[in-house]
Formats: structure tokens, sequence, C-alpha cells
């Protein structure tokens, strides 16, 4: 199992729907110029994977989760991983016949709820 895709709407510096995808089951690098998000990218995987400790991912509240914390008409951070589940022999067990594994983790001042998705 592999990260295949992060799709990111709302999350801290990604105001619109964003989606990363092409990553390779093995390897992996987030290049990019300074500002350009790549530290959120982290972050917003340590996020939707259920991070406790927001100062892990340089935040102090919820609301710092969300795209400049709510001042621009975005109200909520939403972050879903994509996961390759293909491989039954690097499957989590119980879930060996699903294609793919999504996990939504959502950020609001009154609502963190995570979904999860099996294909």
């Amino acid at each position: 199992m592999y990260v295949k895709e992060i799709c990111l709407e709302g999350f801290k510096s990604y105001a619109t729907r964003t989606v990363v995808p092409g990553f390779d089951p093995y390897f992996n690098a987030i290049t990019g110029l300074n500002g350009s998000g790549k530290s959120n990218i982290l972050d917003s995987i340590c996020f939707v994977l259920g991070i406790t400790n927001l100062q892990q991912v340089r935040a102090s509240n919820l609301q710092e989760l969300v795209y400049k914390q709510g001042q621009a008409g975005v109200t909520k951070a939403t972050v879903s991983v994509v996961f390759d589940n293909s491989d039954p022999s690097r499957s989590p067990l119980g879930y060996e016949d699903c294609q793919e594994i999504t996990v939504t983790r959502q950020a609001s001042p009154l609502l963190v709820p995570f979904r999860l998705s099996l294909y």
C-alpha cells in the first residue's frame, strides 16, 4: 500500500481544490520554490493520518489549518489521501479486496470528522 494521490481544499496555503497525483510506490521527493507549499503537503498527510498535536503541523489551533484562517471566505479545510491498495501482499489485514483506500479529514471551527472510503 502506498500514497497514490493527495487532494487538498482550503488547507493552509491551498485555497482551491488541488490534487497532487503521480506518487511512486517506492520513492518520492517534493520540490519547489520557497513558499510554494512543500511543507504544507507533508503537514496535510500528518493531519489526515490523525495527528493531535497541532504544533507538529505548525499550527496552534484548528482555525490556522484553514486557508487564511477563514478570512478569505474559506470555512473549512479538507484533505484526502488516496492509498493504492492493489497489492494484497502489502494490504492491511481485512482490506485485501479493496483496490483503493481513501482517508479524508476536515477541519472547521466546529467539526473535525474523519471519513474512510473503500473501493
